[in-house]
């Protein structure tokens, strides 16, 4: 008999899941508690004390911890860094692409217009000027020129 009431003892408080209830006093005063003390309205609120807390229906999301937010916070600078550096490097390029299709078009232009070209002798620093064969093969890159540099 002893063991059968020291089992009932121990199994008791794991059962223990008590119903809040509302309890108002005479003066108005609201207490929320398991049970109403003598002399107190008693109302039914519906909320259950659980074992896990009130928070078990629902899940908070975890906090997270100050070095997590310090790293987050590290991350969104080193990309914002990144796309600044990416984005004046295009800005830089398409520069470039302006300056080298300017050059390329004047240089058309100026094959296209019948003047005469000089061009340097690498080897011996002599000018000559370029004959019609020359001027001809120059035109056809200087229009390829034209179309890899100018591109929309």
């Amino acid at each position: 008999m002893k063991i059968i009431i020291a089992c009932v003892m121990m199994l008791a408080p794991l059962a223990a899941h008590a119903q809040l209830v509302k309890c108002v006093g005479k003066d108005g005063k609201v207490e929320y508690a398991v049970q109403c003390p003598t002399g107190v309205k008693e109302q039914q609120t519906g909320i259950r004390n659980t074992k896990e807390g009130p928070a078990s229906s629902t899940k908070a999301p975890a906090q997270k911890s100050t070095a997590e937010r310090e790293a987050d916070f590290r991350k969104r600078q080193t990309d914002q860094q990144a796309s600044a550096t990416k984005k004046e490097e295009e800005s830089k390029d398409a520069e470039a692409r302006k300056a080298n299709c300017e050059n390329a078009r004047s240089h058309l232009a100026a094959l296209d217009s019948g003047q005469r070209i000089v061009r340097n002798d690498p080897v011996t620093g002599e000018r000559s000027y370029l004959d019609d064969k020359e001027r001809e093969k120059a035109v056809v890159e200087a229009r390829r020129s034209v179309d890899g540099w100018c591109k929309p």
